[in-house]
Order: structure tokens, then C-alpha cells, then sequence
């Protein structure tokens, strides 16, 4: 008995020597009244990956040990781990160091920036405040840490990382207009066609033209314009007649094209003429362009004057001018122009799904395959149409589109490699490098995907979508609304979320039949403290998609609600 009862005593004389020699500096670690500590905001937020905040503290007087030093050292405790912060030291009036001094009779207060990247671990979290007494070489730590904060609002982290990749269309016509053009000259004061004029090759081709059209079933003729002319030399009645004449004459010999092409219907179906008796408008443009010396000089009389007979006269007037003009302008305007308007008749759809079923496509221009490709339905069927049309045109729209689809199917290598390509064939199309960006995105590499975007503004409302994304991870929630105005999406409405438009997000939210776009409403219910509002619309969430169970539970949006019973129903 008296051996443990010196034991006793000696333990009791012991601590009384440490509580000496500490100078009583042990009282600090217990927090006289007046003292608080807070985080702000409680809890915090995370915005572009990054949480910040701000500690204040204040002691009381009478607190703080002239002599010893506090150090204040803020750690994130969460479910696997914990990240210690950036340490506060705070020092006594006598102690001879850099730190922070508090002043013992008056007391004081101190306030520390915090910042720390985001893990989703976080989001369920307490910000702890540890303390240790520094006092003559001796760290004393506190018993216990103090709670200033509870959790990570993460509500930025909902947005939907779903770019929108943009196909390329064709330029496949059903119906392609075309038309052929020939012209027959006539000699001076004459209107039969000479057999030289029918040689021409022009007027070979243009007979050639209307004999394919008779033979192809898929070409229509719309109509063939003459158009016959007199120069503006000689009476002006007799002009007139011959220009009606040399239509005449050549209508005629169009009817001896159609007999030999075997054209089924009469020239005059499609055949009209017109006839200008004195080609004024002709010989002013033929002179304008012409190397003619005295060319001003002809102009200016065809400005003064008017009448037909007068210009005429004055031209005639200047001999030698009037010589080149006989010579050169005046026997190209004796003729007939004839313009063969044609519809070239595409596939119809029904004709281009019999091919696809028989897989013969391979006769298809490149228009025709892109066409083919997108009124296909079979997914795997219109990647390998435009796989070939890729293969045998080498066109970068086909590249593009394999692009799409492999994103929309979650292929994202594919789709990269299929875009290397196009971007090789046209390294400028807008399209294709926001379809890169898409694939940046997908890759985490946002920094590039935004440089994209941005290069790529004239491609559509896709790209300020794709932007609105971008704005929205790097906080930047003023310009995401922007860009994702008129978008109707939970991205949009999480825009409105962010910026505290809770009237706006609501409206955006209802237009939107996705699960998380349910859980905004229920983030803008507990916001707006509507138990109703939230309730229904978090149950429709779940019921949508069950893994938002799970955030539910800890998401602090809802902090006020986590004990209420029907909430808890809902997410058991």
C-alpha cells in the first residue's frame, strides 16, 4: 500500500512540475467564452474543381499566452482519406517571431484563405480545425479538434459532359437542273442557217445533248429558249423580219434534231422563241468589252441618243470606227441562241433503300452515298455506307460522320482517328474541328476541346452548347447561360442553378425529361424551401435513375432535409 501511494504522489508531483513549467499555458486548450472559429461559406463550394473559403477566428481577452505560439492547421476529413490545408500561426505579445501577435489583454482575431482541388469524396466532409500549443520548444496539441465546417456542395459537378458532335450534309439533289447552250450567226441581211454554222462544234454538242436526252429515262426535257437577234445596222423593218425568220428557221431545224433523237412529243411542246428585232443591249456589251480604240467615243453616243435611227446615223458618221465595228461587233450579233433546259432525275429513296438491301451501291457518286447514308436507319448499315463512301471518295464528310456515329456510340479512338482523317482533307472545316473538340472533351483534355470550340463558332448552336460546357467546369456560369441560351437543357437550366436564377433553372428544368434534370427541380425546391417541390421531383429522379440515390443522401443542397422522414423514404 505505501508503495502505490508514493506511485500516486509521484505521478501527482510530476504533473504538477509540467503545469509549472508551462507557465499554466495549458489553459488555452480550453476555448474561454468569446472564442469562435467559422468557414465561410459553411459548407463550401466547389466551382471549376477548385474549393475555396475563409477561416475566421476570434479569441477573447485574457486568452492567449503572452509566450506561446498556436498553431492552427485546417484539415478536410472524408470517407477514405484527409487533406491537411495550409497552416495559421498565431503567436503571443512576447513571443520575438513573424507570426500573427494577439494581443493578451485585448484579444484579437485572425481570418485564413483556404483552397484545395475537389475530389467526389469530398462532398461528404468536415472541416476540422486542429490545434497545437507551442511554449518552450513543446508542442502540446488539443484533445480534440474543433468542427468549423460540414461538407462540399458540389452542385457544378451535374453537368452533363455530353458534347454535341455535328454531322456534315450532302449535296444530293433529286432533281438537278442543267442546260446546254449553242448559237447559230447569220449572214448580213439573211436568215437561212448555212450547213458551216451546223458543224460547229457547240452545235454538234448541243444536237448530242438532246439525243441523250431522248434515250435517258432519267433526264427530262424542261424546254429549249431561242432567242434571235438582227444587229442594229439597216432598216428597222427589215431587222425585225429577219430576226423573226432566223427564229423561224431555226425552230425548224431543231424539229429535224428532234425526228433524228427520236424525242418523243413536237418541237413546239417545247420550243419558244423570241425575237429582238435591233440588239442595242448586245452591241453596248460587245463594245464595252472589246479592244476597240475609239470605244469611248461609241459608248458616249449610245448615252446621248436614244433613238434607234439617230445612233445609228451617228455611229455611221464615224467611218472609221464604223468599219471595225462591221468587222468585228456587228456580225456576232446576227443570231440565234439557243439554251436546252433539262432535269436530271435522281434516285428516289425507294430506289437507293433496294440498292442498299442489295448492297450495291458501288455505282454511286459521293452524293448519292452521303444521301443514301443518312435516310438509312440501321445504324451499323449507314456506318458502312459512309465507311465506303470514305474508302472510294475520299471525301471528308464521309470521315466526319463515321466521327459521328462512333461518339454517339461511345467510340471515342475510332471517332479521333476517323476526324484525323477529314481534318487531312480539310484541316479548316468548322464542323470538323468542333467534333475534334468533342473528342478532347471525352479524352479530359478541356483545355484543347475549348481552343477547338472556339474555332469552330461558325458551325452552328452545337458549338456554343459544346462552349456552354466548357463554361461551366471553369466557372464560368455568367457566360455559360449565354451560350447556352435557347438550348432547353439540363445544362442550360444547371447555368441558371449556378447563377442563383432559381425562377429561370425551374423553367428551363421542366422542359427537360431527364432524371438529373427532376434532381434540379428538387435542388431549386430545397432553395426556395418548397418540402412538396422537392419531394415529388426528387422521387421522379430516382425513380429514373436510382444511382442519384446515392448523391442524394449526401448532397448538402438538401442539408435542411436530410432527418425529414419522407425525404429518407425516398431514398432508402
Amino acid at each position: 500500500m505505501r508503495k502505490i501511494k508514493f506511485n500516486v504522489l509521484a505521478l501527482f508531483a510530476l504533473a504538477a512540475m509540467i503545469l509549472s513549467s508551462c507557465g499554466g499555458v495549458d489553459k488555452m486548450k480550453e476555448f474561454a467564452e468569446g472564442t469562435n472559429f467559422k468557414v465561410t461559406p459553411n459548407p463550401l463550394e466547389v466551382h471549376g474543381n477548385i474549393v475555396k473559403g475563409e477561416i475566421n477566428g476570434t479569441f477573447p481577452a485574457k486568452y492567449f499566452n503572452k509566450k506561446a505560439i498556436l498553431e492552427i492547421t485546417p484539415v478536410l476529413v472524408y470517407e477514405g482519406g484527409e487533406l491537411p490545408l495550409a497552416v495559421k500561426m498565431l503567436q503571443g505579445e512576447s513571443v520575438e517571431d513573424n507570426h500573427q501577435a494577439i494581443p493578451y489583454e485585448a484579444g484579437g482575431s485572425f481570418k485564413q484563405e483556404i483552397e484545395f482541388e475537389y475530389i467526389d469524396a469530398m462532398m461528404k466532409s468536415d472541416l476540422e480545425l486542429r490545434f497545437v500549443i507551442i511554449y518552450k520548444d513543446k508542442r502540446i496539441p488539443f484533445d480534440v479538434p474543433y468542427k468549423a465546417g460540414v461538407g462540399v456542395i458540389a452542385t457544378s459537378k451535374l453537368v452533363d459532359l455530353n458534347p454535341r458532335a455535328i454531322m456534315l450534309k450532302d449535296d444530293f439533289q433529286k432533281v438537278v437542273s442543267k442546260n446546254e447552250e449553242a448559237q447559230i450567226n447569220f449572214v448580213i441581211q439573211r436568215s437561212d442557217i448555212r450547213k458551216a454554222e451546223l458543224t460547229k462544234e457547240e452545235v454538234k454538242a448541243l444536237e448530242g445533248f438532246i439525243a441523250t436526252v431522248a434515250t435517258e429515262e432519267k433526264m427530262e426535257l424542261k424546254g429549249i429558249n431561242v432567242s434571235s437577234y438582227a444587229s442594229p445596222d439597216g432598216p428597222e423593218a427589215l431587222n425585225e423580219k429577219l430576226s423573226k425568220e432566223r427564229g423561224t428557221n431555226t425552230e425548224k431545224w431543231l424539229g429535224g434534231v428532234f425526228k433524228t433523237a427520236k424525242m418523243e412529243g413536237k418541237p413546239a411542246d417545247y420550243v419558244k422563241v423570241e425575237t429582238t428585232s435591233e440588239d442595242w443591249d448586245g452591241f453596248q456589251k460587245m463594245v464595252q468589252a472589246s479592244d476597240i480604240q475609239d470605244k469611248e467615243l461609241i459608248l458616249r453616243v449610245l448615252s446621248m441618243y436614244s433613238d434607234p435611227q439617230v445612233r445609228e446615223k451617228e455611229i455611221k458618221n464615224l467611218s472609221k470606227v464604223y468599219m471595225v465595228l462591221a468587222e468585228k461587233i456587228l456580225p456576232e450579233l446576227r443570231r440565234s441562241k439557243m439554251i436546252v433546259n433539262v432535269d436530271r432525275i435522281g434516285y428516289s429513296d425507294e430506289e437507293l433503300m433496294e440498292m442498299i438491301k442489295n448492297n450495291n451501291i458501288d455505282s454511286l457518286n459521293v452524293e448519292e452515298m452521303l444521301y443514301a447514308a443518312s435516310i438509312c436507319q440501321d445504324i451499323d448499315t449507314k456506318l458502312s455506307i459512309y465507311t465506303k463512301a470514305a474508302e472510294t471518295h475520299n471525301d471528308f464528310r464521309a470521315y466526319n460522320n463515321i466521327a459521328f456515329i462512333n461518339l454517339k456510340n461511345g467510340k471515342v479512338a475510332e471517332a479521333k482517328t476517323a476526324l484525323e482523317a477529314a481534318s487531312a482533307i480539310d484541316a479548316n472545316n468548322a464542323v470538323v474541328k468542333n467534333n475534334l473538340g468533342c473528342v478532347a472533351m471525352h479524352e479530359g483534355n478541356l483545355e484543347e476541346a475549348e481552343k477547338l470550340f472556339l474555332s469552330a463558332t461558325n458551325a452552328g448552336v452545337d458549338v456554343k452548347y459544346n462552349l456552354g460546357i466548357i463554361a461551366i467546369i471553369n466557372n464560368k456560369y455568367p457566360a455559360a447561360v449565354e451560350y447556352l441560351a435557347g438550348t432547353d437543357s439540363f445544362n442550360q437550366g444547371l447555368a441558371m442553378l449556378l447563377t442563383n436564377k432559381n425562377d429561370a433553372a425551374k423553367n428551363t428544368f421542366v422542359k427537360v425529361d431527364e432524371a438529373k434534370a427532376f434532381y434540379g427541380l428538387a435542388i431549386v425546391g430545397a432553395r426556395i424551401g418548397d418540402e412538396a417541390m422537392i419531394l415529388d421531383n426528387l422521387r421522379t429522379a430516382v425513380g429514373k435513375d436510382a444511382s442519384l440515390k446515392k448523391r442524394a443522401v449526401k448532397d448538402l443542397e438538401f442539408r435542411n432535409y436530410l432527418q425529414n422522414e419522407a425525404f429518407s423514404a425516398i431514398l432508402q
